[in-house]
């Protein structure tokens, strides 16, 4: 296996001798940190104590299937191993090397009772970082088996993250701990046009964390790598349309409610490549603040499902809306909208996560905007992270002004699974 793997010197010390209890690879995006972690979790799935159960563990099962079976069933990367590794994404088990394989969602505080009370043998963590404190401690507890041992990926967060205050930051006081840092130049996969790239298209906080895989603090503009010029297509402009796949709603009473409409472009460069992009194609929006008379939930659901079934697209008529995502908080709009024959969707509202896809995406030059997203273009340049909160350590964006934001992250976050593999060069925020 280690010979159809183009590894590193640091990928290779890495796995040789992550022999500790705990075991973290932390840094930038594209690092190879994650293909160094999965590859020495087969060795440890392999000769397992046993005894206890085996867990992998993301913020959600989904994640879990994306991040690290998919990688592991791919045998352009682990070869023959690949054929031996057995998962459904969503399903909570699935099997490695014959070992039965626990697949854990940990997204809230509640996630912490699921592991409660079981005896764990190896444990594997898809970004750390977003695991609850309570969660991680409690894992840390269960794995009392003999020879037990954890295995976890990060990209660099706050530097007032738990994580880092309460173990990275004293590793010298944990001597059953191993750490590594990697940038994207541990990663011989990658060329250095590609990260020549990466350096220019990321800025501010992003680059510091994804680039030079550095722990710093929120501040400033969220969206520093905004162009108008680079970001915003003319609506009459706009590529055609491979799909429409969600509208993403933000629902307000006093506040503005926004609808705003992602699709998949259908393009190719000039070798006839496919270069498919992210694209927000319209928007509604009714804001009470700007003298619109306020609206029932009834009167929103007309006008929403009436807006729907206008044209998005200056040449393509008739393209379904494949989802509709609705703030999660909403429950009493998701009810109209049933009654009126709507299906709707919960939108995935993990905040930071949503930001930090749409930040990669406009940086990637894979998310673009058609003019008449009025409401979205004029939020984004002024949204900023809230220094109050940073001061806490937390990430948490100023909330002013990010209504059609709002309905932006929640149409990506929640479809990530239908437009990821779609194109054509894939972000991966822990890869």
């Amino acid at each position: 296996m280690l010979e159809s793997l183009p590894l590193s010197r640091k990928q290779l010390e890495s796995v040789a001798t992550s022999d500790a209890s705990v075991n973290i690879w932390d840094g930038a995006i594209r690092s190879g940190k994650t293909i160094a972690s999965l590859l020495r979790w087969l060795f440890y799935v392999a000769e397992a104590p046993h005894g206890g159960e085996l867990v992998m563990i993301g913020r959600t099962r989904e994640a879990i299937g994306r991040n690290v079976m998919g990688p592991l069933q791919d045998p352009a990367l682990f070869g023959d191993f690949a054929d031996q590794v057995k998962y459904t994404t969503g399903a909570p088990t699935g099997t490695i090397l014959g070992r039965r394989v626990h697949v854990i969602g940990a997204s809230d505080a509640k996630a912490e009772k699921v592991i409660r009370g079981m005896t764990v043998a190896g444990a594997y963590c898809d970004e750390v970082t977003v695991l609850p404190e309570d969660f991680f401690t409690q894992l840390l507890g269960r794995m009392s088996v003999e020879g037990a041992q954890l295995f976890g990926t990060t990209n660099p967060d706050s530097p007032s993250h738990w994580l880092k205050v309460k173990f990275l930051d004293k590793l010298d006081q944990l001597p059953h701990w191993r750490y590594w840092r990697f940038t994207m130049d541990d990663n011989p996969a990658l060329s250095e046009d590609y990260k020549a790239r990466k350096r220019i298209e990321f800025t501010g906080l992003w680059f510091r964390r994804f680039i030079l895989g550095d722990w710093v603090a929120a501040e400033g503009a969220v969206y520093p790598m905004w162009d108008p010029d680079r970001h915003v297509l003319p609506w009459g402009e706009l590529p055609p349309l491979q799909r429409i796949m969600a509208a993403g709603v933000d629902y307000g009473t006093t506040n503005a409610s926004s609808v705003l409409l992602l699709g998949l472009s259908d393009e190719r460069d000039e070798r006839g490549r496919d270069r498919s992009r992210l694209v927000l194609v319209d928007e509604w929006r009714h804001d009470p603040r700007t003298g619109a008379p306020r609206l029932t939930d009834g009167q929103l659901s007309d006008q929403v499902r009436a807006w729907l079934r206008t044209a998005h697209h200056p040449k393509q008529v008739g393209i379904p809306v494949e989802y509709v995502v609705v703030d999660p908080s909403a429950a009493s709009f998701r009810l109209q909208l049933h009654q009126d024959g709507l299906a709707s969707t919960p939108a995935d509202n993990d905040v930071n996560r949503g930001i930090a896809l749409t930040a990669t995406l406009l940086a990637e030059g894979q998310l673009v905007v058609a003019d008449r997203c009025r409401g979205w273009t004029n939020e984004v340049s002024g949204y900023s992270w809230d220094d109050k909160a940073t001061e806490k350590g937390e990430d948490k964006p100023v909330k002013v002004a990010d209504h059609s934001l709002d309905a932006s992250r929640y149409a990506l976050a929640t479809t990530e699974a239908l437009w990821r593999s779609a194109l054509p060069d894939p972000i991966g925020l822990a890869a």
